[in-house]
């Protein structure tokens, strides 16, 4: 094998230990619920998500709202069927969650109501979610404990 072969991008798709039953079963339980927020982004829930779309972003807010249910249906489905990718399809569903946490953030500061946070205290509670989620998907996955950029004990 080369070293180029051996590189932690190689590496990200090697056969990794299983994750366990407790880490299967809720890392399917949130591609569910996942999926069940990408399907809400196209369809009943749309309006709510658009408080979520922080006004200086530079895009069509119903645009943002489509193209990030598309990518939660995606994240959910890879999330409850492709197990044999859980390290890599964890690593995007926890870069994705971080990359939607400033839609939180500026919910709370502009003080729009969606999904029944319609307080400050709440848009501000709401914020502690999103570092859990980033760290249960983490966890469900393995994705932390396999990562290919992990040094191996000699």
């Amino acid at each position: 094998m080369t070293e180029h072969s051996s590189g932690p991008l190689s590496r990200l798709f090697e056969k990794k230990p299983s994750a366990g039953i407790a880490r299967t079963i809720v890392r399917v339980v949130l591609g569910v619920m996942i999926l069940g927020a990408g399907i809400g982004h196209l369809t009943v829930a749309r309006e709510e998500f658009q408080a979520q779309v922080p006004p200086w972003l530079p895009l069509d807010v119903d645009f943002v709202v489509l193209a990030s249910g598309v990518v939660e249906i995606l994240l959910g489905l890879a999330l409850v069927f492709l197990g044999r990718y859980r390290v890599v399809v964890g690593l995007v569903a926890a870069l994705f969650f971080i990359a939607v946490f400033p839609g939180n953030i500026a919910q709370w500061l502009e003080g729009r109501e969606g999904f029944g946070l319609d307080t400050d205290a709440a848009r501000f509670a709401r914020l502690f979610f999103q570092p859990v989620l980033v760290l249960v998907v983490l966890w469900a996955t393995g994705a932390w404990r396999d990562r290919p950029w992990r040094r191996e004990r000699r």
